[in-house]
């Protein structure tokens, strides 16, 4: 059974929220992007555009991997999504990928999203 943050995780990524979130003892913005499993522990990673980081932050933001297990005061936000410039890199960060933003991801997940439709303003 997935934790109440692995599945506040996903429906950030099937809504396409901002997540905000302690770790390690900093203050972080990011977007999920890939979500699973690496060696039984339930991770993501993400683009974290704001907040702090041990190493710091790039200006622009950077990828970051989370073990969602150390992720705590977790909430979901409206806002801009961010991905970074490139994609290119392979990811290392999760092992098994059960969600993944990119509908074209190379990592087969085992679930997809849907993208949920925009309703027409009413005239």
């Amino acid at each position: 059974m997935p934790s109440s943050t692995y599945q506040l995780i996903m429906q950030a990524m099937s809504t396409r929220q901002q997540v905000l979130c302690m770790y390690g003892g900093f203050a972080r913005a990011i977007c999920p992007i890939i979500l699973g499993h690496t060696a039984g522990r339930e991770r993501v990673l993400a683009f974290q555009f704001a907040g702090g980081a041990s190493s710091g932050l790039q200006s622009g933001g950077q990828w970051k991997c989370f073990d969602v297990a150390d992720m705590s005061e977790v909430e979901l936000r409206e806002g801009r999504w961010h991905s970074g410039r490139s994609h290119r890199q392979p990811q290392y960060c999760v092992a098994e990928v059960e969600l993944d933003v990119n509908p074209d991801s190379p990592y087969d997940p085992k679930r997809s999203i849907t993208t949920p439709r925009r309703r027409k303003p009413k005239r």
